[in-house]
């Protein structure tokens, strides 16, 4: 990585005045992995963790971040929710990678160019950003086999009990995983589901495992994982939290809270790309006691070893499963380096601006739509839902202004907002749309209601 930074004496440190201009450009070079270490061609100019630190010591200036993603000439994009716009540096990454890396070092890239290290390095700079221990997250495979795994592994931890408790905003597949676990494991395994407000009253001593989404994906109401995760430890039970709607969009304190476990998707608010790997967090209290269900080669102990019997690795290590997607992980890092330069307070400030700013515009001026999400903005994630009942015509018509979220069934209009890409002149143009579509019945057309496969 290069960087260019151009930093002015601080005068004043009481971060009034403090003249920190900082500018930075970012390019891979080969041999320059997310391993935490450094390649064999690098000269130790890669110092990424104090470059961040410096970077984040300014005000987040998210008119330079939106200026780093590659958005379309004439669209507001509402739906990094659900999948992040593209980094302009990433296509430059995934080509040096490919070309640099695989095309010149062939398979002495997983060593010359760090690339075994990569979901561990990633790890740690995803871990910044949901207050995990240093050393506590991997990042590979899809968000269900992680979700699988993570409830996998907390059973084990409370082998008497039987019962996953869940909610039933939870997002299905989870639900799917869970279900699928437990009847593998037997009739006497329960998933149980209660509504999202009752949660607390249902943990009770009978419970195994409290499996939550952390930010629901339809309304954005938040569970307080504190509260959630303290209630369950008084009463024996293991914790697995799903940060798909919260890792880049609203401040977590894994270790703060005490969680167990935690997984997540890196391609939502994160930028990774369509495909993008998952992660899982294991507290580091929890790592000698932990059995990976799954129990892959790059989990074992000394994967090059060939030993036909499993021994889990070290820490962390262990819940790692399948070969890296390097190429993939490629693209991540380009997104993890915007990420390495944001404050999370500043953009869950800024998120809270925008989307009170959305909710005001649209009940002022979109007759029919119902607020789904809660009112309150410290009881709601980075996304704003609107009830309609014509919702999915609707979300066409928008999308065909221009104007980019997305449905979920029955009825539900969803928008997300992400600070790094998405100001205030974005959400009054979505708005002053949405408005002419809705008074003016523009949605009420038969190819606004023909169903696409993705919604």
């Amino acid at each position: 990585m290069s960087l260019l930074i151009d930093v002015l004496p601080l005068s004043d440190l009481d971060g009034k005045s403090a003249g920190c201009r900082i500018g930075l450009s970012s390019m891979l070079t080969p041999g320059k992995g997310d391993n935490g270490q450094a390649a064999p061609d690098q000269i130790g100019l890669r110092q990424p963790e104090i470059i961040a630190d410096v970077a984040r010591a300014a005000m987040t200036n998210f008119s330079a971040t939106k200026s780093m993603f590659q958005l379309p000439q004439g669209v507001v994009y509402l739906d990094g929710n659900s999948l992040g716009p593209l980094p302009k540096s990433a296509g430059t990454r995934v080509a040096e990678m490919m070309q640099d890396e695989w095309g010149q070092m062939l398979i002495t890239g997983w060593n010359k160019a760090g690339w075994m290290g990569m979901p561990t390095g990633l790890g740690d700079r995803i871990g910044r950003l949901i207050g995990a221990e240093t050393g506590s997250v991997v990042v590979g495979d899809t968000l269900s086999i992680k979700v699988y795994q993570a409830v996998a592994s907390a059973l084990e931890l409370n082998p008497t009990r039987k019962v996953v408790l869940s909610d039933n905003g939870n997002f299905p597949s989870d639900l799917y995983m869970a279900d699928g676990l437990l009847r593998s494991l037997g009739p006497e395994y329960e998933l149980r589901t209660v509504d999202p407000e009752n949660v607390a009253d249902h943990i009770t001593e009978d419970v195994a495992v409290l499996m939550l989404t952390e930010v629901d994906y339809r309304s954005g109401r938040i569970h307080d994982m504190k509260a959630l995760t303290e209630l369950a430890h008084a009463n024996g039970v293991v914790t697995v939290w799903d940060l798909a709607h919260s890792a880049g969009a609203i401040p977590v304190d894994l270790s703060g809270c005490n969680a167990d476990f935690a997984v997540g998707c890196t391609y939502k608010y994160l930028n990774g790309g369509p495909g993008a790997p998952a992660f899982i967090y294991v507290a580091p209290r929890l790592f000698d006691r932990v059995r990976p269900a799954l129990s892959g080669w790059l989990g074992h102990e000394s994967p090059f070893a060939f030993d036909l019997d499993y021994r889990p690795g070290a820490g962390i290590e262990r819940m790692r499963v399948g070969t890296p997607p390097v190429i993939q992980m490629a693209a991540l890092s380009a997104a993890m380096d915007i990420w390495d330069m944001v404050d999370m307070n500043e953009v869950r400030a800024k998120s809270i601006e925008l989307t009170e700013l959305f909710i005001t515009r649209v009940e002022a001026t979109c007759p029919g739509l119902e607020l789904a999400s809660p009112r309150d903005p410290a009881q709601r994630g980075s996304q704003v839902s609107f009830r309609f009942a014509e919702g999915y015509a609707a979300m066409q018509a928008l999308i065909a202004r221009g104007v980019i979220g997305d449905f979920r069934a029955p009825d539900v209009m969803r928008f997300g907002f992400t600070p790094l890409y998405v100001d205030e002149s974005d959400v009054e143009q979505a708005v002053e749309i949405l408005a002419d579509i809705i008074v003016n019945k523009l949605w009420d057309t038969p190819e606004y209601k023909i169903r696409q496969r993705v919604t």
